[in-house]
């Protein structure tokens, strides 16, 4: 026997409903959180091997403020600096790893998250001239800011915008390091 639809029925089963469906999105959460806590801490060791030169140890995970903005960095000893910089590009955030050497000199860049457009700032993960650029990269000695707009950073064809967000996600790292090297 159908029970006869009213509003009370409706509201308990639409009650039961969404009480199954958070029980569902609580289990698969408690299943997944732990994968994906290892795949991101993956992630940033990966990204850590690659803006750094061989280290010994785990580099240990601090923050600084810097002009009112907290920014994340890893101290590898004997290495330098991972510094983790965000800033707003032309599709949204571009978060960057910039590796710095203990004399403050750029060792590698890699982009971390993104929202660029396909085909033209995403370019700021693959187009190897321009990421290959910062290899090196005496900050002391060359401005960080495109070419057009009198620095010395080659921007990506039809990029500026995103070039121009690279570049100040590098300067910022060059501030973290300048602060953390004047606190030393």
């Amino acid at each position: 026997m159908a029970a006869k639809s009213n509003l009370k029925n409706m509201a308990l089963s639409l009650t039961l409903v969404c009480l199954v469906c958070s029980a569902l999105l609580g289990v698969v959460y408690a299943m997944t959180a732990e994968p994906i806590r290892k795949a991101e801490e993956a992630k940033v060791a990966a990204s850590i091997a690659r803006v750094l030169p061989d280290f010994e140890g785990q580099p240990s995970l601090e923050s600084v403020n810097v002009d009112g903005i907290d920014f994340n960095y890893y101290r590898a000893p004997g290495a330098g600096y991972a510094v983790i910089s965000t800033v707003g590009g032309f599709g949204g955030p571009l978060s960057l790893m910039v590796g710095i050497s203990e004399e403050g000199i750029i060792v590698n860049t890699v982009v971390l998250a993104h929202s660029e457009t396909p085909g033209l700032g995403a370019k700021c993960t693959s187009d190897e001239a321009f990421i290959d650029q910062f290899k090196g990269w005496d900050p002391a000695v060359s401005r960080l800011a495109v070419v057009k707009d009198g620095g010395n950073v080659d921007a990506i064809t039809a990029s500026t915008i995103t070039s121009r967000a690279y570049a100040k996600a590098i300067a910022n790292a060059v501030s973290v390091y300048s602060k953390l090297a004047e606190n030393e």
